[in-house]
Order: C-alpha cells, then sequence, then structure tokens
C-alpha cells in the first residue's frame, strides 16, 4: 500500500533532486568541461607536433641527400682539379697533345695558345678557360676521328669549338685539320 509522503520528507526528496542535478551540474561544467577542453588542446598540440615531426622527417631526408650531392661534387671537384698539372698550361699542354695524337697515328701536331680568360662568376675564380688552336697537317680521316672521339671523352674539361678539313693536294688519304678547342683548367 502507498503511503502518503509527508511535507518534510517531499522537501527532502525535492532537496536530494536539486543536490543531485547541480552534483551532475558541477561535474559535468567544473570537471569534465576542462577535462574535454584539455583534451581538444591536446590533440591539437598532437596534431601540430606529428605535422611538425612529418616535414621534419622531410627535411632529414633533403639533408642526407643534400650532404651525398656535396660530397659527390666534392670528389668531382677534386677530381677536375687534378686533371690540370702542376705549372702554365703553355708549358704542359701542347706537348701532352702532341702525344696524344702521336698514340693515335697523327704526327706533327702543331699546338698554340690562341686566347685565355677568367670566369666571370666569383664560384669559378680558380679556373680559367684557354682556347688553343691545334694544327694536324696529315691526318688519316678514320685515326682522326677515333682521335677526337677520345680526345673529348677522355679529358673532361675539354670541349672542340671548330673543325676544318682540307684535303691534303700531296697525298689524298690524308687530310689537313685545323682545330679550335677549349679547355677550363685550375689555375694555380
Amino acid at each position: 500500500m502507498p503511503k502518503k509522503l509527508n511535507k518534510d520528507q517531499i522537501q527532502k526528496i525535492v532537496l536530494s533532486l536539486l543536490g543531485f542535478i547541480g552534483l551532475v551540474y558541477c561535474y559535468f561544467t567544473f570537471f569534465l568541461g576542462p577535462l574535454d577542453k584539455s583534451r581538444a588542446a591536446m590533440a591539437q598540440a598532437i596534431s601540430e607536433t606529428q605535422a611538425k615531426t612529418a616535414s621534419s622527417k622531410t627535411e632529414l631526408k633533403k639533408t642526407a641527400n643534400l650532404e651525398i650531392q656535396a660530397k659527390e661534387a666534392t670528389s668531382r671537384y677534386e677530381a677536375l682539379k687534378a686533371t690540370t698539372q702542376e705549372g702554365a698550361p703553355i708549358a704542359w699542354l701542347p706537348p701532352k697533345l702532341r702525344n696524344f695524337f702521336d698514340e693515335h697515328g697523327i704526327e706533327k701536331a702543331g699546338v698554340r695558345l690562341e686566347a685565355s680568360s677568367n670566369f666571370k662568376e666569383p664560384e669559378l675564380s680558380d679556373w680559367i678557360k684557354d682556347v688553343w688552336a691545334i694544327d694536324l697537317p696529315a691526318a688519316d680521316f678514320e685515326a682522326f676521328g677515333k682521335a677526337v672521339a677520345d680526345l673529348e671523352n677522355s679529358e673532361p674539361l675539354f670541349a672542340m669549338q671548330r673543325i676544318s678539313i682540307h684535303a691534303a693536294p700531296e697525298d689524298p688519304q690524308f687530310q689537313q685539320v685545323a682545330l679550335s678547342a677549349q679547355t677550363v683548367l685550375f689555375a694555380q
């Protein structure tokens, strides 16, 4: 049987209900609210840190690639620098080219310096450009072709600029060849 509640008991129940609602409100407002804000701030901080970490990883990869490229460039630079012998090029390059053409069966090569200039770029201030005139009075066409190909392939800083070939009137088997070549050499 249901029993009637008196006024005092109803007040206690209503106050308990209000206290419970207040407790729930305080719990959600003062405890869970800051926790949610903190969780959201942490999630944002984590995502920012992950983005920074990802960009740092790509920067590390770029840095590692740059270090590898720098080592390769330095070794190429040193190798190219080593192609220049000690002393002035006018002293050692003509005999070197005469010997080169002699080895390919082309005798009496004449080599002379036509022009010399410095590079305008400051990073290339230690290098000079020389233009050489090479005269071959009697060259077999096949031997000459192989010699020119071998010369450009074996000397990395040597480039043919102009080739002039004329038939030799005395011996049609041979041609008279005039070459203009540019070298880039390390100025010591």
